[in-house]
């Protein structure tokens, strides 16, 4: 059995649904269901025994605690955070009391559980921790990718709240022995992604008419990863990933942000054009660039190849197309996330005229 925090979110989700589509291996999801979180991305194994769900914060030492003990789990996979930089821009509280707090809590009991296994029980745990690109700051144009010896210089609360997780989790390999693995991906993209990040907002606001909001000159890049080639990479290196070591996980498909909104609206127009037969990317609109907004990222992925085996199945063009696709499919899960509180924030964030 392997316990997976924040498993009702975005990346955790899939990962949840890959696993058990895999392995007949049980799993416990411990997710506080804040805004992101959300049941119904695992409709699918509603009622499958092997999936246990807990509503619960990884800060709630004596809880985490609990479930160890009862589970005895052989892993413990953290996906658990606050993740989307305009958040932690308004509301830099809860990514410090989520990512560093939250983070040190799991720790303590992942610590205390694992110091009183059995000798092979110890030897064979391990407790992977799930991050971002986005802690080795900004890079020039023409400069080389981030590589896992790349220093960290993160730009934005939501950055250096997850950076200061990073170094918690080695911390507690390099002081305790704590056998950890420490991935940094890319920007992930594909089902069940919250309508706030940049792909599932342009789908979502292309279909209703809306404006398709572009920060600044639109040529931030980013590497894209499709979602599920994240999951099969955690799944190596939760594998076989070396004690202590850093893999970072990348699509190797750097794009600027205006070049995939292009590329969206396009898809858009052969798979459900509009209803007076123009184009999307009419709807494109341009506003004030976020404060600080690092111009771009790239990941190096030699190491997770080199070491493990692992490259990504999808190219931009394939994993872009099925996101598309499974987001018209699915109007019925979009329409559900996007009440309430998210149509606050998109006005907060975008301007009254985007809501």
């Amino acid at each position: 059995m392997i316990l997976i925090t924040g498993a009702a979110g975005f990346i955790g989700s899939n990962f949840v649904l890959d696993w058990l589509a895999q392995s007949d291996e049980p799993v416990i999801n411990l997710d506080d269901l804040t805004y992101a979180g959300n049941l119904e991305n695992l409709a699918a194994v509603d009622g499958d025994s092997r999936h246990i769900f807990v509503k619960g914060s990884i800060g709630d030492f004596d809880l985490v605690a609990k479930l160890l003990a009862e589970h005895q789990p052989r892993a413990v996979v953290n996906f658990a955070a606050e993740s989307h930089v305009d958040r932690s821009i308004h509301g830099p509280e809860d990514f410090i009391q989520t990512n560093i707090v939250g983070t040190f809590h799991l720790l303590e009991a992942v610590r205390a559980y694992w110091g009183g296994l059995e000798s092979e029980a110890k030897s064979g745990f391990r407790f992977l921790h799930v991050s971002t690109d986005e802690v080795y700051g900004s890079l020039a144009k023409d400069d080389p990718a981030f590589t896992e010896n790349h220093r960290y210089e993160p730009n934005s609360p939501y950055s250096a709240s997850k950076a200061a997780s990073d170094h918690l989790v080695r911390a507690y390999h390099h002081t305790y022995g704590l056998p950890v693995l420490t991935t940094n991906c890319s920007n992930n993209y594909g089902p069940f992604h919250f309508p706030e990040k940049l792909i599932p907002l342009v789908i979502h606001n292309a279909l209703a008419g809306k404006p398709l909001p572009i920060y600044g000159d639109g040529q931030q890049i980013r590497d894209w990863l499709y979602v599920k080639d994240h999951c099969s990479a955690i799944r190596r290196v939760l594998e076989a990933g070396r004690v202590g070591e850093v893999y970072n996980i990348g699509g190797w498909n750097e794009k600027p942000n205006l070049d995939v909104v292009h590329t969206l609206c396009s898809i858009l127009d052969d798979l459900s054009p509009r209803a007076d037969g123009k184009p999307y990317v009419e709807q494109i609109t341009y506003v004030t660039d976020r404060p600080g907004h690092d111009r771009r990222y790239a990941i190096d992925a030699t190491k997770i190849e080199r070491e493990l085996g692992w490259k990504p199945a999808e190219t931009f063009e394939t994993g872009i197309r099925k996101t598309v696709q499974w987001y018209l499919d699915n109007q019925a899960w979009v329409a559900n996330v996007t009440s309430g509180a998210y149509k606050n924030w998109v006005g907060k964030q975008y301007g009254d005229k985007n809501a």
